[in-house]
């Protein structure tokens, strides 16, 4: 076997020098494995929120349109990287080869059922055929092969809960983690996209954290989402609001806190252009926490200076130590939080 680089800079093809996930385009050939690479015989897409919201969109709905995307997409590039959004998301599916350099020296065998936590869109896929597509949950069953490098991390599917599930979860499992890191007890937390899979666990994270003397706000566009925040508990205050709309939500958690705002704001929201109203809730000195892929560097940077805002922001790194274990522990502790995700995604 070729010997291959730890972060797999040996499979991009353009541009060179880079790494796989800024690529344009990596090789997805799976007739010749690298020595420290793992090739995985794939089952699922779990295309994460932003993309797929924006794929729909530009599909308009349409189920067929959606296979020609995606298709597309690992086509030109040879792994899904949305172009427009940038993200990926991550999948799940078997072991069918270990390189010679890894053999050993992992926790892993031939057969193995994993779920990749690194993005799709470092990942070289091959997409044999798209069986089908379920646009409720962004996810998508494939046929398909797929590499992870070295330096990829995965966990192993869990044997209590369903592999769609399973995969749901994970796939959003930096978040809550990060959460943690986060808010202290006592904080006043905000949550945006509360209502999604991801800002479900953030709250659930939070709420535990405050205490008694913090407050948990989770904010929904949705009416469906707010009636699933009431329904598992994760919040204090479950309120309707529009993330696009900075004044109204600015004006209201001055109006909930009493003129404090937010110590901590999250932000999961899956489409653009809610950077503005996530500052301005936040107080100064404060954190705000994008998690979302949808939002804009530039944006929220300039933002922040233009209404002199002197708040801590930080990016949603996907990635946190013991984050897998973490999210599904929720789902084990959490008989409401279980009950409702398996009805939403298996």
């Amino acid at each position: 076997m070729k010997t291959g680089n730890k972060y797999g800079i040996h499979r991009v093809i353009e541009p060179q020098g880079v790494l796989p996930q800024p690529a344009t385009k990596v090789d997805n050939n799976m007739s010749q494995l690298f020595d420290n690479e793992i090739l995985i015989d794939v089952d699922v897409l779990n295309i994460d929120s932003a993309s797929f919201t924006q794929i729909k969109e530009q599909a308009k709905g349409n189920t067929e349109e959606i296979k020609c995307i995606i298709l597309d997409i690992v086509t030109k590039q040879g792994k899904m990287k949305n172009p427009v959004t940038g993200s990926g998301g991550m999948l799940i599916g078997s072991i069918a080869k270990i390189g010679s350099a890894l053999q050993g020296s992992i926790d892993l065998k031939e057969g193995d059922r994993i779920a990749t936590l690194v993005s799709l869109s470092l990942t070289p896929l091959f997409i044999e055929e798209i069986i089908d597509i379920k646009p409720e949950i962004d996810q998508v069953k494939i046929k398909g092969k797929a590499i992870l490098f070295e330096s990829g991390i995965y966990a192993k599917l869990p044997a209590d809960l369903s592999e769609t599930l399973s995969l749901a979860v994970l796939d959003v499992c930096g978040a809550p983690a990060q959460t943690e890191r986060l808010v202290k007890k006592g904080d006043t937390v905000v949550v945006l996209g509360a209502g999604g899979k991801s800002g479900i666990l953030c709250c659930a994270v939070a709420k535990t954290i405050v205490g008694d003397d913090g407050l948990v706000i989770g904010a929904d566009y949705s009416d469906e989402n707010i009636e699933r925040l009431i329904q598992v508990g994760v919040c204090d205050k479950a309120i309707k609001l529009n993330a696009t709309d900075a004044l109204d939500c600015y004006e209201t958690i001055e109006a909930i806190t009493k003129g404090e705002l937010a110590d901590v704001v999250i932000n999961n929201v899956n489409i653009p252009n809610t950077e503005m109203g996530t500052i301005l809730m936040c107080k100064d000195r404060g954190t705000v926490y994008f998690f979302s892929m949808a939002t804009s560097f530039t944006k929220a940077a300039l933002g922040a200076e233009g209404v002199g805002k002197d708040v801590d922001m930080l990016i949603g790194n996907g990635y946190a130590i013991g984050h897998a274990d973490m999210a599904i522990d929720i789902l084990r502790k959490d008989e409401k939080i279980r009950k409702l995700y398996e009805e939403l995604y298996t």
